[in-house]
């Protein structure tokens, strides 16, 4: 579920000092502090991506876990690169596979950009059912899917996309181009139906798409749009005043970290600088705002020259679990019915865990950091996508595991920005929730 340290700097969000300057103004009684959680560590870490021509303008980006339900130490972590298409990952965090990116359909077009990725588990296809893992991809403005093939241990993803797959919510290759095209991805199943869809958001826009998964007779899939809905882009604050979110002229606040509990029907989509709103999957009725970024309501003034946002004086209206951006969404299922939905603060390098119960109103159960294990295995800055698995995982990892994207991989070359995935053990991450 997630944008690069480099994609946001880009489009002119707060900057780490901005963010932290705003963070001061809020009374200590409502802040707090990332320091004061627990801290847990991973146990491994993929290889590091580069994002400039000699890496392939690879970023690592979102991850999502796939279990061998034949053979668990078998499972495998499926995760996109951005430019540098998907990487596949052996439960070591060792790349099994590379999948590239569909290259650009003509000069000066843009190239395949892989965003998010979730999976789909028995989908039918013909006459047969497979897992697949479906990816955004940014770039044209389509979804790519692929089919897991847990026995073949060399290239366990085949693409089963179809040719006719259309684009989601550009019209023209010109459109695309602009690049507000797919951004964060969901997938569900219906459990009534065993229909599969996917909800998926529009870069630099509050738009969010419903598309249900078909699977043809050849073995392809393609998709087709149900609906859409707008998340609002300007509020009203409690004095009577409205605040929008700052950003680039014409940019509104996207969304992109997203999750759907299954057993609900309830999808959690994270507003990168406003907070986390919960609705209903098929995305009928009215969304609900369930927790606010700290910065919310912060007024902000866009510098052409900088092509930054300048923050002003914090009126204290925002969270206090939250620091822009909130980014990647994931729902950590308990045998009991019970579980958590984990947010990514990338603001203060934090994790934040609510509570699943709807009847509960998902209230806030606590937090975690990502730390260091040791001089060569850091843990997690400025984190975008995350993803979690309440199983066994063979020996590796008995109690599940957590991935996580690390934004500033250290210690990576010390001249170019490095990002990867780490690997954490779940039951630290449940004794840290439990404390």
């Amino acid at each position: 579920m997630a944008q690069s340290v480099r994609d946001r700097a880009a489009v002119g969000r707060f900057t780490l000092l901005a963010a932290l300057a705003a963070l001061a103004m809020v009374t200590p009684h409502v802040a707090v502090a990332a320091g004061d959680l627990p801290g847990v560590k991973p146990i491994a870490e993929t290889p590091s991506e580069y994002d400039d021509e000699a890496g392939g303008n690879a970023d690592a980006d979102d991850p999502a876990i796939w279990r061998n339900p034949a053979d668990p130490d078998r499972s495998l972590v499926v995760a996109t690169a951005k430019e540098g298409g998907l990487r596949v990952y052996d439960l070591d965090a060792r790349a099994v596979q590379s999948v590239a990116a569909p290259e650009a359909p003509g000069p000066g077009d843009a190239p395949g950009r892989f965003n998010n990725v979730d999976l789909v588990h028995g989908m039918r296809i013909g006459s047969a059912k497979a897992d697949l893992a479906v990816t955004s991809d940014r770039g044209s403005d389509r979804l790519r899917i692929y089919r897991i093939d847990g026995g073949n241990a060399d290239t366990p993803l085949t693409d089963v996309t179809s040719p006719s797959a259309p684009t989601i919510h550009s019209s023209s290759q010109e459109e695309i181009n602009e690049q507000r095209t797919a951004y964060g991805l969901a997938t569900w199943t219906e459990p009534s139906s065993g229909r599969s869809y996917a909800v998926v958001s529009q870069r630099e826009r509050t738009t969010l798409s419903l598309l249900e998964l078909t699977g043809a007779a050849d073995g392809t899939v393609s998709y087709r749009k149900v609906r859409t809905l707008q998340l609002p882009s300007t509020f009203r604050l409690p004095n009577g005043g409205t605040w929008a979110p700052c950003g680039e002229p014409d940019e509104l606040p996207q969304v992109e970290g997203m999750v759907v509990d299954p057993r609900n029907g309830t999808l959690y989509a994270g507003q990168e600088d406003v907070g986390i709103w919960r609705l209903d999957a098929d995305l009928r009725g009215a969304p609900e705002l369930i927790d606010k970024v700290r910065e919310y309501g912060v007024p902000g003034t866009y510098d052409e020259e900088t092509e930054e946002c300048v923050p002003g004086e914090n009126p204290g209206y925002g969270g206090r679990r939250l620091s822009a951006d909130v980014e990647g969404l994931t729902l950590l299922n308990q045998e009991d019915g019970d579980g958590y939905l984990l947010a990514s603060s990338q603001g203060d390098n934090s994790f934040a865990a609510y509570d699943r119960e709807l009847d509960d109103d998902n209230e806030y159960e606590g937090g975690f950091r990502v730390v260091a294990t040791s001089d060569s295995l850091d843990g997690t800055e400025e984190s975008d996508g995350a993803a979690v698995l309440n199983e066994p995982l063979g020996r590796k990892y008995p109690h599940g595991l957590l991935v996580v994207q690390d934004g500033d991989d250290k210690p990576g070359e010390t001249d170019r920005e490095a990002t990867n995935f780490k690997f954490v053990d779940l039951k630290p991450v449940l004794d840290a929730l439990d404390d």
